[in-house]
Order: C-alpha cells, then sequence, then structure tokens
C-alpha cells in the first residue's frame, strides 16, 4: 500500500506539472501562431483557447485533490508527518487554480466577447482590450507561480522520504 501510494503521489504530481508547463509552452502559444491564425480568426482562436484553459482548470482541481488525499493518505496509513510547508504549498496551488478557474477565466471570457462582439462600441472594446491585457498579465504571473510551486511540489513527492513509525517487523532491536 506505501508503494502504491508514493506511485499515486508521483504519479499526480508529474501529470500536474506537465500539464502546466505544455500548456504554458505548447498549447498556448500555439492558438496564437501564425498557422493557427491563419486559419482561424483571433477571435475565434481565443475563444478556442478558452475551452482548452477551462479543461486545464478542471484538471488542475482534480490533481489538487488528488494530492491532498495522498498526503492524508502518506500521514494516515503511512505515519509519515505532514510538514506543513508541503500541505500549505498544496492549498495554495489550489487556492490559485481555484481563482484562475473561477475569477480570471470568467472575467478574461468576458472581456474576450466585449472586444469581438457585434453590438460593442468602438470604446467599449478599446476598454475592454486593455482591462484584458491587465486581467491576462495577472493570470500569467499565477500560472509562473502555479508552475514554479508544481515543480518543487515534483521534487518534494520524488525526493526520499524517511520511513514512517511503522517499523519492519523481521528488524530485532539489540
Amino acid at each position: 500500500m506505501i508503494v502504491f501510494l508514493r506511485l499515486l503521489g508521483i504519479t499526480n504530481a508529474a501529470i500536474w506539472f506537465g500539464a502546466a508547463i505544455f500548456l504554458t509552452f505548447g498549447v498556448g502559444p500555439a492558438f496564437f501562431s501564425a498557422d493557427m491564425l491563419s486559419i482561424l480568426p483571433r477571435s475565434h482562436a481565443g475563444a478556442a483557447a478558452q475551452i482548452v484553459l477551462e479543461r486545464y482548470f478542471v484538471l488542475q482541481y482534480w490533481c489538487g485533490g488528488i494530492a491532498l488525499a495522498h498526503l492524508s493518505g502518506e500521514w494516515l496509513y503511512a505515519g509519515r508527518p505532514l510538514r506543513r510547508w508541503v500541505l500549505y504549498l498544496v492549498l495554495g496551488l489550489i487556492g490559485l487554480g481555484l481563482e484562475g478557474g473561477l475569477v480570471m477565466q470568467p472575467k478574461l471570457q468576458k472581456l474576450h466577447l466585449e472586444i469581438y462582439g457585434v453590438r460593442s462600441t468602438p470604446q467599449q472594446r478599446e476598454q475592454a482590450s486593455k482591462s484584458f491585457k491587465a486581467w491576462h498579465a495577472v493570470a500569467q504571473m499565477a500560472n509562473l507561480l502555479v508552475t514554479l510551486g508544481l515543480f518543487v511540489h515534483l521534487l518534494q513527492v520524488t525526493a526520499f522520504t524517511a520511513p514512517g513509525r511503522f517499523l519492519n517487523v523481521n528488524k530485532f532491536r539489540g
């Protein structure tokens, strides 16, 4: 069971970190590349990117929940002490993920609709564009913090840890 818990934690951290790297350096730039913009207009490419981001945030929620379950499982089952900084790191990553998916992303979607909306006036488009750039910068900074935090989490999960409170029954003290 301890091996399963460790494998679960490492796999979850690797998927979580890998998804953040892939989204940031692979998928995100692809939506606004010259190749994509030759196929789709910028408004449609942005809308498609938002759909992918919605799925990414759902993945973040799941990975965060699994990370909490993993920490709890190691503490309860394996008897490993629960380090506060690791717990705070995971809770912080979950919090940033929730804020990104439930606060920033809906705001960016609304602004995107204002920028490219048929009924928007030129003044509304200009104001929405300025606001979108500011919110997008904040979202990118949050994404950078999450990616760095996920790297630390992955290092922490894969690091060798001391055995738990249970001793091997085949070892005698003497």
